[in-house]
């Protein structure tokens, strides 16, 4: 007889974001302001991953992501699929895509970029190269690696 065991509660309906890469859970949580719903949150981090070796999930109830915030989470974890959960079984699950341009989430590194001193919005152009996902940004034109590029 086989015995499973869950490091992480089943949720009834609403959303679960997997294979996250370990580490990158908080800044999911922070980034998309996850605890801002009023739902039950539940995350597991460091958790056992048959691909990556370890793992971050997080389950939401009550909450789905529309495509849009599906794929933003590309730029934190490229691996993640977002599985939407209905009555305790998976309804939908949405493999991730990078967005071709992002507003509003980064701060261009440049200080002196237009984005810091005028009254406008951050915008940033998505671009995959060499297995790296870089941001260019609109306003200085200058390109930077993901990481190098400060949240808002």
């Amino acid at each position: 007889m086989s015995h499973t065991k869950l490091s992480v509660e089943a949720i009834k309906d609403g959303t679960v974001i997997d294979h996250i890469p370990a580490g990158q859970g908080l800044a999911i949580l922070r980034q998309f302001k996850l605890l801002d719903y009023g739902s039950a949150v539940t995350v597991g981090f460091n958790l056992p991953s048959k691909n990556h070796g370890s793992k971050d999930i997080i389950k939401i109830t009550g909450v789905q992501l529309d495509d849009e915030a599906a794929n933003r989470l590309a730029l934190f974890a490229p691996t993640a699929t977002v599985n939407v959960i209905a009555d305790f079984s998976v309804v939908k699950k949405k493999h991730l895509t990078l967005p071709e341009k992002i507003s509003e989430v980064f701060r261009c590194p440049n200080r002196n970029c237009a984005s810091h001193g005028e009254p406008v919005t951050s915008l940033f152009y998505v671009r995959q190269n060499d297995g790296q996902t870089k941001l260019k940004c609109h306003y200085c034109e200058k390109t930077y690696v993901r990481e190098a590029v400060a949240e808002a």
